[in-house]
C-alpha cells in the first residue's frame, strides 16, 4: 500500500481500509492546523490506487466494508475522479458499503447537485467536515475559507443529495473570553442544520501555527480545562437534535462522552457531572495538555 506521511484519519474510522487518494491538504491555510504543514498537495494517480486495491485483493482482505480515502480534503477531487475511484473500490471489494473522506465546505461548493447525487450512488458518504465554529469572525480569523452562510448552504445541499456527514466542532475555538458565546452560536447552527453526526474535539494549539504565535503574542487566550468542560456542557444542554450521534471522545477531550441525541443527552450530561467530582480544582484552571490530531 502506498502511504505518504503524515497519515491522518478520524478516530471512528479505525476499522476502515485506508486508501490514499490525495497527499496533503488543498487549502492548508487554517491558522490553528499543522497537520499538513510543508506538504505539497497532490492527487494520487488512479494507477497507484488500483495497484493498492490489487494488493488488498491479493492478500484476500476483501472483507472490508468501509474505505477512508486519505488526504486532508480528498473531496476536493473532481466528481469524475472520485466516481472513478469509487467504482474501482467496488470492483475489488465486493462487500464494500461506504467510502468516506475528509472534506471542506469549499469542496462541496465546487460540485453540482447532480454530481453530489451521483457520488452517493457509488457509495461515497459519511464525509468528515472541518467546520470548527459557528462564529463568523472566528471562521475568518482561522482562515477557513468560507463564511457561516456558505457553510449553511453547502451542508443543506449535502442533506438534499442524501450524503451523510460528520460536522467537526472545536470546543474552545473562540478562546477564554467567549467560550459560552461559542457554545450558543454552535447550538443555534447545529439545531438548524441537524447534522447526522457531531464530532466535538477540544482546541489544542500546536507549534508552527499562526494561532500558536498569536497565543505567545497575547492575541488569543486559550480556554482552561474547566472552561472547555463548561462549554461542552452548555453545548450539550442546548442541542435539540432529532437523530444525531454525538462523538465527544477525541484524545483532546478531558471527559469523553458519546451517544445518540436526543435519547442519550441527559446520560452524557450526568456522566460529565459525575466525572467532574474526580478532577482536582487546581487542574480545572490549567491549560489542556496537547493531544495527537488523528495521526495514524
Amino acid at each position: 500500500m502506498q502511504y505518504t506521511p503524515p497519515v491522518f484519519r478520524p478516530p471512528f474510522e479505525e476499522s476502515s481500509l485506508l486508501l490514499q487518494a490525495a497527499i496533503g491538504c488543498s487549502h492548508n491555510k487554517c491558522s490553528f492546523c499543522s497537520m499538513y504543514r510543508g506538504v505539497k498537495f497532490q492527487a494520487e494517480s488512479l494507477s497507484q490506487i488500483e495497484a493498492d486495491l490489487q494488493e488488498v485483493r491479493a492478500k484476500n482482505h476483501i472483507w472490508y466494508k468501509r474505505i477512508f480515502l486519505l488526504g486532508g480534503d480528498a473531496f476536493v477531487l473532481s466528481a469524475e475522479r472520485l466516481k472513478a475511484i469509487a467504482l474501482k473500490c467496488s470492483e475489488y471489494l465486493p462487500r464494500l458499503e461506504n467510502i468516506s473522506m475528509y472534506a471542506s465546505i469549499m469542496n462541496i461548493k465546487n460540485k453540482s447537485d447532480h454530481e453530489l447525487r451521483e457520488l452517493v450512488s457509488v457509495k461515497i458518504n459519511d464525509l468528515n467536515i472541518g467546520f470548527e465554529t459557528a462564529l463568523d469572525d472566528m471562521l475568518e480569523y482561522f482562515n477557513k475559507g468560507f463564511t457561516l452562510d456558505e457553510a449553511r448552504t453547502q451542508l443543506l445541499r449535502l442533506k438534499e443529495a442524501g450524503i451523510n456527514f460528520s460536522l467537526n466542532i472545536i470546543i474552545g475555538a473562540a478562546g477564554s473570553k467567549r467560550y459560552i458565546e461559542n457554545a450558543r452560536a454552535n447550538i443555534n447552527f447545529l439545531n438548524e442544520i441537524q447534522p447526522p453526526f457531531i464530532f466535538a474535539g477540544t482546541m489544542h494549539i500546536e507549534k508552527n501555527t499562526t494561532l500558536y504565535d498569536d497565543v505567545l503574542a497575547g492575541n488569543f487566550t486559550e480556554c482552561t480545562v474547566g472552561e472547555n468542560i463548561s462549554e461542552e456542557i452548555e453545548l450539550l444542554r442546548g442541542l435539540e437534535m432529532q437523530n444525531t450521534y454525538f462523538y465527544g471522545r477525541h484524545v483532546s477531550n478531558t471527559i469523553p462522552v458519546w451517544g445518540n441525541l436526543p435519547e442519550d443527552k441527559e446520560k452524557m450530561l450526568a456522566y460529565i457531572d459525575e466525572e467532574l467530582k474526580f478532577i482536582p480544582e487546581e487542574y480545572l484552571h490549567t491549560i489542556p495538555l496537547k493531544g495527537s490530531e488523528g495521526a495514524h
